[in-house]
């Protein structure tokens, strides 16, 4: 089955069952860019609850961008926040160690295009969880596909409860072993977390597609 995603930077677990649940994937890049979405926006788990992490990009006012051209802003040292949320938020989970030298070089390299960091992260993500499939770009804007689109479905604002084949499996998570399961964080939660098992929680998430 092919689905096709919109960019993402560390993609919520919504997004990556999906994901492990096709044999290709098409990355959209071309659309125009649209702010507050995953594609420079993750969550994850501290010890003081949820954190949003969102990359800044350069701005360019009255004119639309294509996302493919959309340049990262390092006027603030973003990227070793970012890393110092992260290892405050996992260094006690059980697979940090394992993962963190494949993950630290992606805020260590002074990327330009988000569309670049993004796909690097993406790689190294599907090889932590075991993820297989094919990923692909698009060559053009297209509005509509015969296959499952979710490149304006998932997004930070929107409920993934309109999805019914996504009913998010439940893991033990490092800041909330006294509180309620909290869903659909980026996958770097659940990997983290989970480790070799990853997979099977992001195959256990899709109920039925």
């Amino acid at each position: 089955m092919k689905k096709i995603f919109s960019t993402s930077i560390f993609p919520p677990v919504h997004y990556f069952a999906h994901l492990a649940s096709c044999q290709e994937a098409f990355i959209e890049r071309y659309c125009n860019y649209s702010r507050q979405t995953y594609r420079n926006r993750y969550v994850i788990l501290g010890a003081n609850g949820v954190l949003p992490l969102t990359i800044p990009i350069v701005k360019k006012s009255g004119t639309k961008m294509c996302t493919k051209d959309v340049e990262i802003d390092y006027d603030t040292p973003w990227n070793q926040i970012h890393w110092k949320s992260i290892e405050a938020a996992y260094n006690s989970s059980p697979y940090y160690i394992y993962y963190k030298d494949d993950i630290e070089p992606i805020f260590t390299k002074k990327w330009k295009y988000l569309l670049d960091m993004n796909h690097y992260a993406l790689e190294v993500a599907m090889e932590c969880s075991s993820v297989t499939a094919k990923i692909s770009y698009t060559k053009e804007w297209q509005r509509d596909y015969q296959y499952p689109d979710f490149r304006d479905s998932i997004q930070p604002k929107k409920s993934f409860s309109f999805d019914e084949s996504f009913r998010p499996e439940s893991y033990r998570q490092v800041f909330a072993l006294n509180q309620p399961f909290i869903p659909n964080l980026s996958i770097l939660d659940l990997i983290f977390n989970k480790g070799p098992e990853s997979l099977i929680v992001l195959e256990k998430s899709i109920k039925a597609d």
